[in-house]
């Protein structure tokens, strides 16, 4: 028999809950009231309150060039990594491999290895096979972050999964095309889109691996946001922060909506 726990167990772990809920929210509210002073430097509690930074961020090119070559970026990024680390998650997890683990561990290095060497390794890899730093550069090295995230969500799905579906299929008499596309594909769909999200997210708010690999002539949103906090930190840099965490938030209730956020993430 489980016995039930104590009301100040409950009331502990409530209270902890909370803190560290508004330990985490803190900062993100600190910049959203900062995006709003009216003053031309960032401070906190603003002085007044004023729109003119977001007119700034939505108007001029100083943010919208890189935010259009960051959402670019993202978007190839994501469909690459989707399709590589899908194709690499069902060859790991429904094929006898020699050395699956080994492949597995490899493909998992970017994760654990830190972003400034993996930054330093590519930047000197494609100086000697390619152009050196540019956007094509910038564009692998994030794929190359990104794919580890797609292989994790999506072979989690599939060891989740039996296989009598897929067994049942090619007794039916489908063509292996035909048990991929329409059997293993929609059984592994929640983790497709949870690892597509995790992999736009990443090369969309990478900062450290695109500095190694950007040319004078290319630059991404979060390079643009240091920039500007180095040299001329004014309430422009809290506005577009708040609007990118804006828009997570609306990817992620869009995501509630319509597969389920505890399903995507699964």
């Amino acid at each position: 028999m489980v016995k039930a726990v104590p009301v100040w167990v409950r009331a502990i772990a409530t209270l902890l809950a909370v803190v560290v809920g508004l330990y985490m929210l803190l900062p993100i509210v600190v910049v959203a009231i900062s995006s709003v002073n009216s003053e031309r430097f960032l401070s906190f509690p603003p002085k007044g309150f004023s729109l003119q930074w977001y007119e700034l961020v939505l108007t001029t090119d100083t943010y919208l060039q890189p935010f259009l070559t960051s959402l670019w970026v993202g978007l190839l990024v994501t469909a690459v990594a989707a399709v590589v680390g899908t194709a690499a998650s069902i060859a790991l997890t429904r094929f006898q491999i020699p050395g699956s683990q080994a492949i597995l561990s490899f493909l998992m290095a970017p994760i654990i290895v830190p972003s400034i060497i993996l930054g330093i390794a590519l930047l000197a890899f494609l100086s000697v096979y390619a152009d050196g730093a540019s956007l094509g550069g910038i564009i692998i090295g994030h794929i190359v972050l990104a794919i580890p995230y797609v292989v994790r969500t999506v072979s989690g799905v599939l060891l989740q999964q039996d296989r009598f579906t897929e067994e049942a299929a090619r007794t039916m008499g489908a063509r292996w095309w035909q048990r991929y596309l329409l059997v293993l594909l929609p059984m592994c769909k929640s983790g497709i889109f949870a690892g597509a999200f995790f992999a736009f997210n990443i090369s969309f708010d990478d900062a450290v691996v695109a500095l190694f690999l950007r040319s004078p002539s290319v630059e991404t949103l979060p390079l643009a946001i240091y920039g500007r906090l180095e040299f001329s930190p004014d309430p422009s840099v809290a506005a577009v922060s708040t609007l990118m965490v804006l828009v997570t938030v609306l990817v992620l209730i869009g995501f509630e909506r319509t597969l389920g956020l505890g399903k995507v993430m699964a």
